[in-house]
C-alpha cells in the first residue's frame, strides 16, 4: 500500500535554489564502494534531519536515486525494480532525446542556497571516495514560478494532495513500494530563437496564455504544441507524472536552459510521453538542444535503510 511518508521527496516543490548532481561509481573496489554507499545511505538521512532542525524554514527536499547500471554493480544479488532499465536514446522523425551516463542521482532543493550547499557538501564527504562527478547543475526558481521561457510551469502536474498515486510505486512491485522512477534530462535553449517569436506564436507553441496561464482551445494551438505533444492517454485515461522544469543559466555566457525532472509510479508512462513528444515534433524541441537523459530509481526510505544495513550486498 502506498505510504507517502515512507517515500523520498518526489513532489513538485521546485525550491528557490536547486542542485542536480549525477555521479559515476569508480568501479575500482566493489566491496569498498558498497561500504561507502551503505554509509552514505545511512548518513544522508541523518544529514537531512539535522539540516531540517538547523534551518527549519528552509523547506529542504532531497531525492537520491540509482541507475540500472549502478544497481547491477552495487546490488547484484537483489532483483531490480520491475521497470528500472538503462535509458537509451529515443528518436523521432526530426529530433532525438540522447541517453547519458550516470549511476547516482541527487536532487536537492530548498529556499536557501546555503542549505543546498551544506547538504551537497556533507553528502560528498561520503560519496567522493567512491564516485566521480559527471554533472552538477544549479537551478533556481524563476519569477512567479515560471519556466525560463516565460510560461507558468507545472500546471498539468498533479498537486501535492493527488501526487502520490502518480509518483509512488504501489503493491504492483511489493519489494519496492513507495519508491519512484525519476527521469532527469537537461535542455539547452536558443533563447534568441524563442524570443524572436511573437507572444501569440509562443502561446500557440505551448498551448496556454502566457500571462494568465489559461489553456487555449484546441483549435487555437499548434498541432505540435507542448501540452498536446506531452499529453498521454492509455485506454482513454490521461496519464500524469510529477514533473518540474527547473531553469539554469550562465547569462553572461549565453547559456540558458531547463533541467527537467519527472517522477513517476510507472516509468513506461514517462517513456511514452517522451516518445510522443518526439513523434509529434514538440515545438519546444525546435529551439532546444538536449544534453543528457537518464533514468534513476528513487528507493523508499525503508529501502535506503536496508541498503544502509548491508542487506542488499
Amino acid at each position: 500500500m502506498i505510504n507517502a511518508a515512507k517515500a523520498q521527496d518526489v513532489w513538485k516543490d521546485t525550491g528557490e535554489s536547486v542542485s542536480f548532481i549525477v555521479l559515476k561509481m569508480k568501479r575500482e573496489n566493489l566491496a569498498a564502494e558498497q561500504a561507502e554507499i551503505a554509509e552514505f545511505a545511512d548518513r544522508s538521512q541523518a544529514i537531512i534531519r539535522s539540516l531540517k532542525i538547523r534551518a527549519a524554514q528552509a523547506n529542504l527536499r532531497v531525492a537520491i536515486g540509482f541507475s540500472a547500471k549502478a544497481w547491477q554493480y552495487l546490488f547484484p544479488k537483489v532483483t531490480m525494480p520491475k521497470e528500472l532499465e538503462t535509458y537509451t536514446t529515443l528518436t523521432g522523425p526530426k529530433y532525438s532525446m540522447p541517453a547519458s551516463d550516470g549511476d547516482i542521482f541527487l536532487h536537492i532543493r530548498a529556499k536557501d542556497e546555503a542549505i543546498v550547499y551544506e547538504a551537497v557538501r556533507q553528502f560528498m564527504i561520503f560519496l567522493q571516495p567512491a564516485t566521480n562527478l559527471i554533472d552538477e547543475t544549479k537551478g533556481f526558481r524563476y519569477l512567479e514560478g515560471r519556466a525560463i521561457i516565460g510560461f507558468v510551469d507545472g500546471t498539468e502536474a498533479p498537486g501535492m494532495e493527488d501526487a502520490a498515486e502518480y509518483a509512488i510505486i504501489g503493491d504492483e512491485d511489493p519489494n519496492f513500494e513507495n519508491g519512484s522512477y525519476a527521469f532527469a534530462q537537461k535542455w539547452l535553449h536558443d533563447m534568441s530563437n524563442w524570443e524572436h517569436n511573437a507572444t501569440e506564436v509562443q502561446e500557440k507553441a505551448v498551448g496556454r496564455h502566457k500571462f494568465d496561464d489559461l489553456e487555449l482551445e484546441d483549435e487555437d494551438k499548434f498541432k505540435n504544441a507542448h501540452n498536446v505533444a506531452s499529453k498521454i492517454e492509455i485506454d482513454g485515461v490521461e496519464q500524469k507524472i510529477v514533473r518540474m522544469n527547473v531553469p539554469f543559466s550562465n547569462p553572461a555566457a549565453g547559456q540558458t536552459g531547463t533541467y527537467f525532472i519527472g517522477y513517476a509510479r510507472h516509468w513506461q508512462v514517462t517513456k511514452q510521453m517522451l516518445q510522443q513528444m518526439l513523434d509529434k515534433s514538440d515545438f519546444l524541441l525546435s529551439f532546444s538542444t538536449l544534453l543528457s537523459g537518464q533514468l534513476f530509481f528513487i528507493p523508499s526510505r525503508d529501502n535506503l535503510a536496508e541498503i544502509a544495513d548491508g542487506k542488499y550486498f
